[in-house]
């Protein structure tokens, strides 16, 4: 495990660039990591899919598969692909400071 300075702030990552600790993120974080996954802006839609993915998180302990995003969160998976491209879960769980999904499906 390394420490990252991130918007000012100095956070546990994996060799990966992934937060290691959930209760370091903070909103100005999430913009930083959305710019190293190529997302220059973080719309309203990007942070109901972060808001989404953490809750889902702290409620079962795990991060949800695509599909309980579009079942669940309500949003579908070519939003997710708009929003997230190349990769919408493994991208936005890194922008939400949870760990890389195993599987995406």
């Amino acid at each position: 495990m390394a420490e990252k300075l991130i918007a000012g702030f100095t956070v546990d990552v994996n060799e990966e660039g992934y937060l290691t600790n959930p209760a370091q993120w903070n909103k100005e974080i999430a913009v930083e990591l959305a710019k190293e996954v190529g997302i220059e802006e973080l719309t309203e839609r990007h942070w109901k899919v972060i808001e989404f993915l953490q809750k889902d998180f702290q409620e079962n302990g795990k991060l949800p598969t695509i599909r309980r995003v579009n079942k669940v969160g309500g949003i579908s998976t070519k939003e997710l692909y708009e929003l997230y491209p190349d990769g919408p879960l493994v991208k936005a769980a890194k922008v939400a400071g949870l760990s890389k999904p195993a599987s995406c499906v």
